[in-house]
């Protein structure tokens, strides 16, 4: 018997690599770089390789609907929808940073069942699919297997008070637990604690978009995700993920 969503998979992670390539090419190139209403950058990179994904995508599974950071939502008849982000990290590739990558997740009545992670410029693809495991290019995905924060190494795309606010004093005893912070942020730290690499991502702001892909991933690789009031959840606004058994009580 073929595995669960094993088309949708497979066209899922060619997507992924085709944006990424297409984003690659302007990686590091002369770029236009123009800014949403919330102050975060856009480029000509962004904007095509959202509309490569939704062609691809859209020509394989007409009757799912879309929800993209770029070109927003598009309804659906079939109770599922893709969300994608075209380039997770644009700060970074507008910057010639190679932690950046291209997202695609598949929602399946209110729950993500398919995750992608392409990292074009580190040449690392993960994937996952609810009940088939993780993978990083090809090898099976494993989140640490540290008990506690001792041993952990903590990453943020972004540590300032401004974005953690009231919980800064929280965050920075978490900090003082932790072996060491890193600031590795966006989809590579997760990326991260999905292959075991880093124990802790927090993000104190993040979009569905945002957490779509990893979601899938972080769990099936033996991890949990949630948002910061424990809620596992792409719409909470925050994110946390780590392995499962840090969450637990004697990993506190």
């Amino acid at each position: 018997m073929a595995p669960a969503y094993a088309d949708e998979l497979a066209i899922a992670r060619r997507a992924a690599e085709e944006a990424g390539r297409f984003a690659l090419g302007h990686f590091k190139t002369s770029l236009t770089v123009e800014y949403k209403g919330d102050g975060s950058p856009v480029t000509i990179a962004d904007r095509g390789a959202e509309e490569m994904l939704r062609r691809t995508l859209g020509a394989a599974f007409p009757a799912d609907g879309f929800l993209g950071e770029e070109l927003g939502e598009t309804s659906g008849t079939s109770g599922r929808r893709w969300i994608i982000d075209p380039i997770d990290g644009t700060q970074s590739f507008v910057r010639g940073v190679p932690l950046w990558g291209v997202l695609i997740a598949l929602e399946e009545h209110g729950r993500c069942v398919l995750g992608v992670v392409a990292l074009p410029a580190l040449g690392e693809t993960l994937w996952a699919a609810r009940g088939g495991g993780a993978f990083v290019n090809g090898a099976p995905a494993r989140v640490s297997t540290a008990t506690t924060l001792t041993d952990a190494t903590l990453l943020t795309s972004d540590a300032s008070p401004r974005h953690f606010g009231a919980k800064h004093a929280g965050f920075q005893r978490l900090l003082g637990q932790s072996a060491r912070h890193r600031g590795w942020g966006d989809c590579y730290g997760y990326a991260l604690v999905a292959t075991g690499r880093a124990e802790v991502m927090l993000d104190p702001l993040m979009n569905p978009w945002d957490a779509a892909a990893v979601m899938p991933i972080i769990e099936e690789a033996g991890g949990t995700f949630c948002a910061w009031d424990g809620t596992p959840t792409i719409y909470g606004g925050s994110a946390l993920a780590m392995p499962a058994a840090l969450r637990a009580p004697t990993g506190r």
